[in-house]
């Protein structure tokens, strides 16, 4: 067993996300926030018949994370929990998902919608959503299912937007 692994980026991920902390913390709550996945051209000819599937599921590296944490506070909770129970980006090896709706491809240009993740974050891989195969009828969502779901909403849109409201404010 080897205890290194290589991955290269595939291509880039475009957003309207510039600061973590205004980030929305998943897909769910960033809703209506576009963006693109900008493949390399190396790779552009995978993309064949992508354009058949509505979602997709983005692998990147959570390349602004901080330091490595077992056990964290998640963004929707007060209660520390380890880090495998969470989607937090202070992991091991930080690697983010993110299940986004494509609206259409331009070429080596994934055009998307509710993006959660931050401009000029390394795209790792793409794999098209298939609800057959990753919506398992019988899921639970663990602790999360405990939050509020207006807590949730609150929490996990962060600050995002906050910009816009403090500017209309004044």
């Amino acid at each position: 067993m080897t205890d290194t692994i290589v991955c290269r980026p595939v291509g880039t991920i475009r957003s309207e996300h510039r600061i973590p902390e205004e980030t929305p913390v998943q897909p769910e709550f960033a809703k209506g926030c576009a963006g693109r996945a900008e493949v390399f051209p190396e790779y552009e000819e995978g993309l064949r018949d992508i354009e058949t599937f509505s979602h997709l599921i983005l692998l990147y590296s959570f390349h602004k994370a901080g330091d490595p944490e077992l056990i964290i506070k998640p963004f929707l909770d007060d209660v520390p929990r380890g880090i495998f129970a969470t989607r937090h980006p202070s992991r091991p090896n930080r690697i983010g998902l993110s299940v986004v709706r494509l609206i259409r491809r331009e070429g080596p240009v994934l055009i998307l919608e509710d993006v959660d993740v931050l401009d000029g974050t390394p795209i790792i891989d793409i794999k098209p959503y298939v609800p057959r195969f990753d919506a398992p009828g019988n899921a639970t969502g663990g602790w999360t299912d405990t939050i509020d779901p207006r807590k949730a909403r609150q929490r996990g849109r962060r600050m995002y937007g906050s910009r816009e409201i403090l500017q209309k404010k004044k």
